[in-house]
């Protein structure tokens, strides 16, 4: 069966062309379903860099390219996000942030509609802060949640409060969980996922230049969360859960932690253990996919 995009918007019928400005693409001057058609895989992560990486190990892991291939950024006319694809699997980057991830999303979910895509799967790959797992656990998130442990977005559209729900595919999380399993290398739970509006006071640190709270309730609303299923902390995924789900689409998110907050605040790991953890995530959406191609 055919799963196409659903965009939630009628008025985008009437437009002539649709200018996706930061990706600095519009259907005017490019052929979408020619260039992106065949996607079937869409990989999301914050920085530039390690969504070019992701996409020279998924070419390498699918056979689609030799070792020291460079892959063209499709989105080089702007320096807001950046773009690689090879074969069936798009790999975007989204910056930081729910403003960030956003605008990213509008403009990622109307190229797949414009190129007449069927049965994506989009999967956001990144780094966390955990919450009672040792550094370099990965966290499939089950669903995200507010700073108050509510599985919801609160979004203020024409002046009105909206809240949208924040879950993800049930069955997307078993077979990533799965994979997880079949490859070995390192721990991975299915948890909630917290999602914040910033990285110092909304996630409980103590080491912002602002922070007008103690050690200790800092560990009671950390124990809080954990109590409420929470394994780990980002700044994406309430936004990206939202917008997938209004548009029909897939979803996973998978974070590897970089430290256990409840431990401290200040990522002190080596620059190479750090490289080695975010591989991870990497590892195991790589697995899924050749899975889903049959060339695991």
């Amino acid at each position: 069966r055919e799963n196409f995009i659903h965009l939630c918007n009628p008025h985008l019928e009437k437009m002539r062309e649709d200018i996706l400005y930061h990706f600095a693409l519009g259907t005017g001057t490019h052929d979408f379903p020619a260039l992106f058609g065949d996607v079937k895989f869409v990989c999301v992560g914050g920085s530039p860099s390690r969504m070019k990486a992701f996409i020279a190990y998924i070419a390498e892991e699918l056979g689609l390219g030799s070792p020291g291939c460079d892959y063209p950024n499709i989105c080089a006319g702007t320096d807001r996000y950046a773009m690689y694809k090879v074969g069936p699997v798009l790999s975007v980057s989204h910056g930081m942030g729910i403003p960030s991830i956003s605008i990213m999303l509008h403009e990622l979910i109307k190229l797949l509609y414009h190129a007449k895509c069927s049965n994506i799967t989009i999967i956001r790959i990144g780094t966390s802060g955990g919450i009672g797992l040792e550094p370099g656990s990965v966290v499939i998130t089950r669903q995200s949640v507010d700073a108050t442990f509510k599985p919801q977005l609160e979004q203020v559209v024409l002046g009105k409060t909206v809240i949208r729900s924040t879950n993800l595919d049930e069955q997307l999380a078993k077979e990533l969980m799965q994979c997880s399993k079949e490859i070995g290398q390192f721990n991975t739970v299915i948890g909630n996922t917290m999602c914040t509006l910033d990285f110092y006071e909304g996630q409980g640190r103590l080491d912002g230049a602002i922070c007008l709270y103690d050690e200790e309730e800092k560990l009671q609303y950390l124990k809080k969360a954990y109590d409420s299923g929470v394994r780990n902390i980002e700044m994406e995924s309430s936004v990206f859960a939202a917008m997938c789900n209004l548009s029909g689409v897939k979803a996973a998110v998978v974070c590897v932690t970089l430290l256990n907050r409840l431990e401290g605040d200040q990522i002190s790991s080596s620059h190479d253990v750090l490289v080695e953890y975010q591989q991870r995530p990497q590892k195991l959406v790589g697995y899924f996919i050749k899975k889903c191609l049959g060339k695991a």
